[in-house]
């Protein structure tokens, strides 16, 4: 696939904080986030609900800006969306009129290349993510796994340096899950890319992940950074292991001391 761009890029967050605006006051989402991810590592992202998680991915995916601090990606301030970085949200939010080639094509639509070219790399990305054969199907015609494939091919349009991901495989059946986080890492073994990936499943994050960045209840806060010392290619049954227990126990250990108030620990 000579079209693949595989230069990758870092991330860097300093100092960010975020609130939101509630009807007679603001709520702290995150406070003085520092994290770096460097180029090529695959990063997972854990906490309770509503530490900020989701909240982060925007900030890195220049969907929202910071009240205080700077987002960098290969060095290069966030401002605004950006083609670099490429998202995934927890529903496939495809376009019910469009079939899934359409939807694939839509990022490069909207900058303007040809139809030709933007079709057969289309066609390229949907045989990458297993769809060869349903180019044709509108999403309604679509199982929950293969509307979220089409999702992922759509946000490799662009060749994106960085992928995010916000709890993509959150909403289906363990099995499928479980077979499209094998495939999503053997995606990111061929084509490259910086991952951040959102989750509330630690057995996913260790089995994804060179490590598990941990946040805090709100307002999010890192409070722990677990190293994953796996080796690669993974498979599911290496999380039997005594690697993959010990930083799952980190990351739940990391999670309870840091439950949110009210919560049994």
């Amino acid at each position: 696939m000579p079209w693949v761009d595989r230069t990758l890029d870092d991330i860097t967050l300093t100092g960010i904080s975020r609130s939101f605006a509630l009807a007679d006051r603001r709520v702290s989402a995150l406070d003085a986030i520092d994290l770096h991810v460097p180029a090529g590592q695959v990063a997972a992202i854990v906490g309770p609900s509503g530490s900020g998680k989701s909240t982060l991915l925007r900030l890195i995916a220049g969907l929202l800006p910071a009240d205080t601090g700077t987002v960098r990606v290969g060095g290069r301030a966030v401002n605004g969306p950006d083609p670099r970085i490429g998202l995934v949200f927890q529903e496939p939010r495809l376009l019910p009129w469009r079939d899934a080639l359409a939807n694939v094509c839509y990022p490069q639509e909207l900058a303007g290349r040809p139809r030709p070219e933007r079709e057969a790399r289309a066609r390229e990305l949907m045989a990458l993510v297993g769809l060869t054969g349903f180019e044709d199907a509108l999403p309604a015609q679509l199982s929950g796994g293969m509307a979220q494939r089409v999702a992922l091919a759509r946000a490799l349009m662009l060749e994106p340096r960085v992928l995010l991901l916000d709890e993509p495989f959150g909403a289906l059946d363990a099995l499928t899950r479980d077979r499209l986080d094998a495939e999503l890492l053997a995606l990111w073994e061929r084509l490259g890319a910086t991952i951040v990936i959102v989750t509330h499943s630690i057995p996913e994050a260790v089995f994804l992940a060179d490590r598990v960045v941990v946040l805090s209840a709100r307002p999010g806060r890192v409070v722990a950074d677990v190293g994953v010392k796996l080796p690669r290619p993974r498979a599911w049954s290496t999380l039997d292991g005594p690697i993959s227990s010990s930083a799952a126990l980190s990351v739940r250990a990391a999670l309870e001391a840091h439950a949110p108030v009210g919560v049994n620990r």
